[in-house]
C-alpha cells in the first residue's frame, strides 16, 4: 500500500467532510440568496457553517469571506489593499521572496504594471529578515503580505513582529495562513494581521473552498463584484464546499493538540534516520516549524531521481522545485535561503498528516535505505579519488 507523505500539497478530504457535503447536495441544494424556504434552509447552513469555520479560524463570522481557495483569497488581499490606498502615494507590496509561486507570479504581474514591489531577503533558515523589513516598510507601502509557515521547509514567519512593523508605517497586514491551518493553533484575533487566507484542502476539506478573513472595519473591494458574502464576493456559494470546510475544521479542531505532538514525533523520527545517510541535510530544523513538514536533500541527487525510486518503493513525496521542460527548476525558497543551485534542486518535502502512522514512516524510512542510500555510497565514491 502507499504511503501518502504529500501532505502540504494536499489532503485526503475527512468522512465528516464528505458526508457534510452529500447532506448539503441533498437537504440544502436550493440558492442561499433566495427568499422561498428551501432558500432559506440553504440560508440557515450556509450560516451555520460560517459559525464554526469562524470559530476554527479565531474570527467573527461577519470577518469571514468565502471564497475558492487560498489563490482568490491572496489575489483578493492584494488588490483590496491596493484598492484602498489608490491615489494616496501609498502603492509599494511587501512580500517575503520565498513565497507560494501563486503570490510571487501576482507580484510580478503587478510590477510589469507599475506597482513597486519589495521581496523582502529571508536568513539561512529561511525566515524573513526583520532588520531588512525594519528598513523597506515605510510611509509608501499598502500592504505587507507573508506565508505564516513556508510550504517547503514547514519554517514559521515572525507575523507578529511583521505585522508592528506594518502598522507602524501605516500599511495593512496579510498573512497567507495556508500552511497554518490545521497544523497549528490559529487565532487571527490575536494573530495581529487585518487580512488572513487560508484553504479548505490542506485540513482534510474538499478542493475548490477557502476564506479570506478580513478583519472588521476594513473595505474590502471584491475581486468578482455581487451581492453575496456581504458584497465582498460575487457568485453564489459553493455550499456543498462550504459545508465540508466547516466539518473538517469541526474535526482538526477537536484532535489538533494531541496531532500536532504525534506527527512532530514521526517527523522527527524520520529526519534522524535520514540524517544517518552521507551528505544529508535538513532545512529548517534549527528555528520553529509547523510539526509535520520536513525539507531536506540527499546530497546533491537531483530531487525528481530520488522521488522516482521513492515512489517504485510506494513512497510519495514532492520536490521543493518544480518541473519545467529540460529538466528541474531550483527551489526558489532554498535559493533564497543562500543554497547554491545543485542544493536547491536536490531538495525535495515530506509532509505527514493526521493519517500518518508509524507503519508509514517505517515503510518511507525502509525505502530510503534501501533505494536512496546506494545512489549517495556511489556518489561519495565517485568524489573520492
Amino acid at each position: 500500500m502507499s504511503v501518502y507523505l504529500d501532505h502540504n500539497a494536499t489532503t485526503a478530504p475527512a468522512p465528516e467532510a464528505v458526508a457534510a457535503m452529500l447532506h448539503a447536495l441533498e437537504v440544502a441544494w436550493a440558492n442561499p440568496s433566495s427568499t422561498h424556504e428551501p432558500g432559506q434552509q440553504a440560508r440557515r447552513l450556509l450560516a451555520e457553517a460560517r459559525s464554526r469555520v469562524a470559530t476554527f479560524l479565531g474570527c467573527q463570522p461577519s470577518e469571514l469571506v468565502f471564497t475558492s481557495g487560498a489563490t482568490e483569497a491572496n489575489h483578493t488581499a492584494v488588490h483590496a489593499a491596493l484598492a484602498a490606498t489608490r491615489g494616496t502615494g501609498r502603492q509599494r507590496l511587501v512580500l517575503s521572496s520565498v513565497e507560494h509561486p501563486g503570490l510571487m507570479a501576482l507580484a510580478a504581474r503587478l510590477e510589469a504594471e507599475g506597482v513597486p514591489v519589495t521581496r523582502l531577503p529571508v536568513d539561512a533558515d529561511g525566515r524573513v529578515d526583520l532588520a531588512a523589513a525594519r528598513e523597506a516598510i515605510g510611509a509608501d507601502v499598502a500592504l505587507v503580505s507573508v506565508m505564516g509557515a513556508n510550504n517547503e521547509t514547514g519554517v514559521l514567519m515572525p507575523v507578529a513582529e511583521l505585522a508592528e512593523l506594518a502598522h507602524a508605517a501605516g500599511a495593512r497586514m496579510h498573512v497567507d495562513a495556508t500552511q497554518l491551518a490545521g497544523k497549528a493553533a490559529l487565532d487571527f484575533a490575536a494573530l495581529g494581521a487585518d487580512l488572513m487566507s487560508v484553504s479548505a484542502h490542506k485540513l482534510h476539506g474538499p478542493k475548490g473552498v477557502g476564506a479570506l478573513v478580513v478583519r472588521k472595519g476594513f473595505a474590502l473591494a471584491p475581486l468578482l463584484a455581487g451581492r453575496q458574502e456581504r458584497h465582498r464576493r460575487g457568485g453564489t456559494e459553493n455550499l456543498p464546499g462550504i459545508a465540508g470546510f466547516a466539518a473538517a475544521c469541526d474535526r482538526a479542531a477537536a484532535t489538533l493538540a494531541a496531532d500536532i505532538e504525534r506527527i512532530a514525533a514521526l517527523r522527527d523520527r524520520l529526519e534522524a534516520s535520514c540524517a544517518t545517510l552521507p551528505g544529508v541535510q535538513v532545512y529548517g530544523r534549527r528555528v520553529a516549524r509547523v510539526a509535520n513538514t520536513c525539507c531536506l536533500r540527499f546530497g546533491t541527487l537531483d530531487a525528481e531521481l530520488v522521488l522516482g525510486r521513492l515512489e517504485r518503493a510506494d513512497v510519495v513525496a514532492s520536490s521543493g522545485a518544480a518541473c519545467a521542460a529540460g529538466g528541474t527548476q531550483p527551489s526558489h525558497v532554498l535559493l533564497a535561503m543562500g543554497e547554491p543551485s545543485a542544493h536547491a534542486r536536490a531538495a525535495l518535502r515530506f509532509s505527514l498528516g493526521r493519517d500518518s502512522t508509524d507503519a508509514h514512516v517505517q515503510q518511507a524510512l525502509a525505502a530510503v535505505h534501501a533505494a536512496v542510500a546506494p545512489l549517495l555510497q556511489d556518489a561519495v565514491a565517485a568524489a573520492c579519488p
